[in-house]
């Protein structure tokens, strides 16, 4: 008769599992809660302190750590030696063990670092060649099927299932070494380092895509296993269009960042190769669309839209005629729906907020690149006026949006706006006067009185007479070249308004 052990602290679905390993001629094993769960159900059971001697002890830390479950989990059946040792110690073997952990994650404590699961789940992972090994409730019923139709799991779907199982160790060690750092991240105080002395990455493949950046590459979006709050990606939702590929998401990302990084006003951005060709604050979110569009209508063919209000059937109606991959919106207003859903390869994305990452990687050979995130601040207390001209109430408006939108674009990057939208973008050049040149032929003399903002300090005076030549009335920058005198002095010659931040926002 083959034996099954159960022991497991997500319950769905294990009674009726058990049952129908009983109706096949299974014998049950199993431990606490389990076990007390199959008995009151009336399926038959074989507690583990019956099958050991031995009761749980230390405070239930010690149920399974024993010779009669490990060594029935781990005997290979192929070795005559491991055979005899069952024989000689009166030990059965273990087909089958069903196991998932404690829910670290939910309440990370000492307690909750489970021991004697992680134990049984790696032992008969080894041994796939002779075990089974359960750590996902929604494998039961492909299990059972296998088992109903051949009488015992291949050996292709024990390996299957001893990947899933090393697989959910090695996410719940991650875990545990992640709670740690957050401890001590926490104990250290502001003096903290940001960057622990290993990173340990455990990712499930969630999301299919249609293609990778290019239609011959393969490739799929993955999220971090077991995380207590969903990313926005998990909670959106698809209303029309065809399947996300690479790209989608990836300026996806960037748009549903940037327009919830504009602050508390209505905005929208539009979004092209991971760069915004349009951002705008307004009144209302289809203000915002519509100025945001006009910054760049050639660049905006084939963008990614978003905007941080519920989308109006007005705006939807605005949005129609554009060539647009993606729209995203917290929610949708009467009709507005109806519309975009009209056009069959618009996709239409519903979400929620994004969330801060702790840490951004990259890949490089061998390894990652590992940094904190860039955040913008803005408080005009911790930045230092460097002019004999103040901004203005609508330059500080002005500047504020040409900040934000700045450290959103690539490097090397000058960002020019005016009203509240950023109505000239440089984006990507090696020079920041190239930069410079390429935002004012954007703005094309629509940024009369308005801001420009500058990723990094100006290395020479020729950017911001650029600036100035572009009608800007106000600059921020980071400041901190050895030419900043005679950037100041040219400011001042122009009468502009400049204040420096003492921060660069570079993004390549």
């Amino acid at each position: 008769m083959p034996t099954a052990l159960l022991s497991v602290f997500d319950k769905t679905g294990v009674v009726e599992f058990g049952r129908e390993l009983v109706e096949l001629g299974w014998r049950l094993v199993s431990s606490g809660g389990t076990a007390s769960a199959l008995a009151g159900a009336g399926v038959p059971v074989t507690d583990v302190a019956d099958l050991t001697g031995y009761p749980a002890m230390l405070g239930h830390r010690v149920v399974t750590l024993h010779p009669k479950v490990h060594g029935g989990i781990l005997a290979d059946r192929s070795d005559p030696g491991h055979v005899a040792d069952l024989a000689t110690y009166g030990i059965d073997a273990i087909d089958l063990v069903v196991v998932n952990l404690y829910p670290f994650r939910s309440n990370p404590s000492i307690e909750l670092i489970d021991i004697g699961g992680p134990a049984m789940v790696r032992g008969a992972a080894k041994n796939h060649g002779s075990v089974g090994v359960l750590t996902d409730p929604t494998h039961y019923g492909a299990v059972l099927e296998e088992l109903r139709s051949n009488g015992a799991l291949s050996a292709a779907t024990r390996r299957r299932l001893a990947r899933a199982a090393f697989a959910h160790t090695a996410a719940y060690d991650a875990a545990i070494v992640g709670w740690f750092d957050e401890v001590d991240r926490a104990a250290a105080g502001p003096d903290a380092d940001p960057l622990p002395p290993t990173l340990h990455l455990a990712l499930e493949r969630a999301q299919d895509l249609r293609y990778g950046e290019n239609p011959h590459q393969v490739g799929a979006r993955y999220r971090t296993m077991g995380v207590a709050a969903p990313s926005w990606w998990d909670t959106a939702r698809q209303h029309g269009g065809k399947e996300l590929s690479y790209l989608n998401l990836y300026d996806a990302e960037a748009a549903w960042r940037l327009v919830w990084s504009l602050g508390d006003r209505p905005a929208a951005v539009v979004i092209k190769h991971a760069n915004p060709c349009g951002a705008a604050v307004g009144d209302d979110v289809t203000a915002a669309y519509l100025a945001a569009h006009t910054a760049d209508p050639v660049s905006a063919f084939g963008g990614i839209v978003a905007v941080n209000r519920p989308l109006p059937v007005e705006l939807a109606e605005a949005l129609a005629p554009v060539f647009t991959e993606v729209v995203i919106a917290p929610s949708f207003g009467p009709g507005a729906l109806e519309v975009l859903t009209a056009k069959k390869n618009l996709r239409v994305l519903e979400a929620g907020r994004p969330s801060e990452d702790a840490l951004t990687v990259r890949t490089i050979d061998g390894g990652l690149l590992v940094q904190t995130p860039d955040r913008v601040s803005w408080d005009r207390d911790d930045f230092r006026l460097v002019t004999r001209r103040t901004p203005t109430e609508a330059e500080w408006r002005d500047l504020e949006v040409a900040w934000r939108v700045c450290a959103s674009v690539t490097s090397n990057t000058i960002v020019l706006v005016k009203g509240g939208c950023a109505v000239g973008i440089g984006a990507g050049q090696q020079n920041r006067r190239d930069a410079g040149r390429i935002a004012a032929e954007k703005a094309a003399g629509r940024a009369a009185g308005g801001a420009c903002a500058s990723d990094a300090f100006f290395p020479f005076r020729d950017g911001l007479d650029a600036a100035a030549e572009a009608g800007a009335t106000a600059v921020i920058q980071p400041g901190g070249s050895v030419r900043d005198d005679e950037v100041i002095a040219a400011a001042d010659e122009a009468g502009m308004a400049m204040v420096f931040t003492g921060e660069r926002h570079f993004r390549h």
